[in-house]
């Protein structure tokens, strides 16, 4: 069984207001001073990332969903409490519902990258999830980038969790994946062949200056250069600590899938990035309450339609991981109840007001101990 584990980003705010508070350097103080990792170690501690205003976690690599599930509360209960020691509170959003100027992080990269990529960084206070699935060499890992392409914007529309921007209704779900597809690496990419035919294209695009190291190639899904996993990056930081435990089955689910296709002899689908780029706009668009395009017509199709294809595909692999109960609960549960988007909308409608927006998701980011 292949291992997983999850990065999440998430949003520092005033629990009052609801305002977006640059206090990742405050965390990281409350945090060192208790050895920020368990047990006095910094294994999966808590980390800064661009901006001030969010701070990032990542979980051990577990093999079971049931231990990924106890290591996401647990991360994200200790980032509210060192953000409470700081004066402000987490939440699980993808952007902030309420207006914001965010300020770039201290250290020479984030002032690169601010120079470099101007206002598409400036404006870059944006919160992801991303999931890491351990694959045996990147022979195998390239493979299953070429397969898994299609199936990537169903992803962004489960997670999808950032309807607002700058205060106002952003008229996607996930207008978190239209803000970082400004940067020049993010998105979909065409197959590559083979593990030399990704690390030539990532050769390529470093030579060309734009990018500072191999840390900004941002495809929806790539090899990361620390581990010996492939990452998938399309997810929206999820609001409820149970969708992110969904979206890491179903990941794995897809690299099990495509890892066995590969073996078998089975070619990738030839769809082109242009056919890519409107399936991730569909999803960034719709989320779980509008059409999507079937990942094997590229032609659109309701979202519980989309779902049913997609644990048809990997039902097999989710059989076999024991997760495949546990995901139709999940998918049922999503489609019944909603993503954070129809959430946060649900919400606004309820109260006419964003700080109680905020308020609410915070409360929801970190549910108490059962």
């Amino acid at each position: 069984m292949r291992s997983v584990g999850v990065e999440e980003e998430l949003l520092l705010v005033d629990a009052g207001t609801g305002e977006p508070l640059a206090l990742s350097a405050a965390v990281m103080s409350a945090a060192s001073r208790e050895g920020n990792g368990e047990n006095g170690t910094q294994e999966g501690a808590l980390e800064t990332e661009l901006k001030c205003e969010q701070v990032e976690f990542a979980t051990r690599p577990v093999l079971r969903m049931g231990e990924l599930a106890e290591e996401i509360v647990r991360w994200r209960a200790q980032a509210a409490r060192h953000a409470a020691d700081a004066g402000g509170a987490v939440a699980a959003l993808a952007t902030s519902p309420l207006p914001v100027r965010p300020s770039t992080t201290a250290g020479e990269r984030y002032r690169w990258v601010s120079r470099q990529f101007g206002l598409t960084a400036q404006e870059q206070l944006t919160c992801g999830c991303h999931v890491h699935v351990c694959v045996e060499s990147d022979d195998e890992g390239a493979a299953v980038l070429d397969r898994i392409r299609p199936w990537l914007p169903v992803l962004t529309a489960v997670s999808a969790n950032s309807p607002f921007w700058q205060g106002q209704d952003s008229a996607y779900a996930s207008y978190r994946s239209r803000v970082w597809n400004r940067l020049p690496s993010a998105g979909p990419t065409e197959v590559f062949g083979s593990a030399e035919g990704y690390h030539g294209r990532v050769r390529d695009m470093l030579a060309t200056g734009v990018l500072r190291d191999d840390g900004m190639i941002y495809f929806d899904a790539r090899l990361s250069a620390a581990y010996p996993t492939v990452e998938i990056r399309v997810a929206d930081v999820c609001l409820e600590p149970d969708t992110p435990v969904l979206i890491a089955a179903l990941a794995r689910a897809l690299v099990d899938t495509a890892a066995r296709a590969w073996r078998a002899g089975l070619p990738p689908a030839r769809i082109g990035v242009g056919l890519l780029r409107l399936g991730s706009w569909q999803a960034a668009k719709s989320g779980l309450d509008g059409p999507l395009l079937d990942p094997r017509t590229m032609s659109p199709a309701p979202p519980g339609a989309v779902l049913d294809v997609l644990l048809d595909h990997v039902r097999d692999a989710l059989d076999e991981n024991g997760d495949l109960e546990r995901v139709r609960q999940g998918v049922a549960r999503l489609l019944d109840r909603g993503n954070g988007a129809r959430i946060q909308r649900r919400l606004l409608s309820a109260t006419g007001d964003l700080r109680a927006v905020v308020a609410e998701c915070a409360r929801l980011t970190t549910p108490p101990a059962a």
